[in-house]
């Protein structure tokens, strides 16, 4: 039986703590969210999802969305889980992997040792802990479905079983404040 694998990418948030969306702030020539996604095009995923929120329009302006399958999450003020339960509706693939869209250190090695592991949920095991991309097989989707709040995906895992995959490095910076932001631009 053929396995296809979704990516999904998180980028709904409204930027509330940097004031601006950072989706878009400049990044390598580009945005953070582009790195995101041509991190996502360049892995062996079958279909690429992207959670929109906060400045939908002006992403979709300003971003290379090619190739990829956007969606509106009208309730992105509620939290990650809002959008992983708006995207469940468009994802095609038997594994979903999760993605952040501020998170633009990413490397595709770490989306293909998810895909190679086995379990209903995988993380990414870092020298110093565990951290995104985020595989979930299809059992997983209705509890997914029903997460609510910013770090519901985190209660998920804690329950477990979950599958260590482990990933050279340290955990990826993701962007949350403008000290963030200077980290990984520096």
């Amino acid at each position: 039986m053929t396995t296809r694998t979704t990516g999904l990418v998180l980028a709904a948030g409204g930027s509330s703590r940097l004031g601006e969306p950072k989706q878009l702030l400049p990044y390598k020539g580009a945005t953070l969210l582009d790195a995101v996604l041509d991190t996502a095009r360049a892995a062996p995923l079958d279909q690429i999802v992207v959670a929109l929120g906060g400045s939908a329009e002006e992403v979709r302006e300003k971003v290379n969305l090619e190739g990829t399958e956007p969606i509106l999450n009208e309730s992105f003020g509620e939290g990650c889980s809002s959008s992983i339960a708006t995207a469940l509706s468009a994802v095609e693939g038997d594994t979903l992997v999760l993605m952040l869209g501020d998170q633009p250190g990413i490397e595709v090695r770490a989306i293909e040792a998810l895909l190679a592991a086995e379990g209903a949920m995988r993380a990414c095991r870092y020298e110093d802990g565990r951290g995104h991309p985020l595989a979930f097989g299809k059992e997983m989707f209705p509890a997914l479905k029903e997460l609510k709040g910013d770090k519901a995906v985190w209660r998920l895992l804690a329950r477990g079983p979950v599958v260590d995959v482990p990933v050279e490095g340290r955990i990826p910076l993701d962007v949350d404040t403008w000290d963030d932001y200077r980290a990984i631009t520096a």
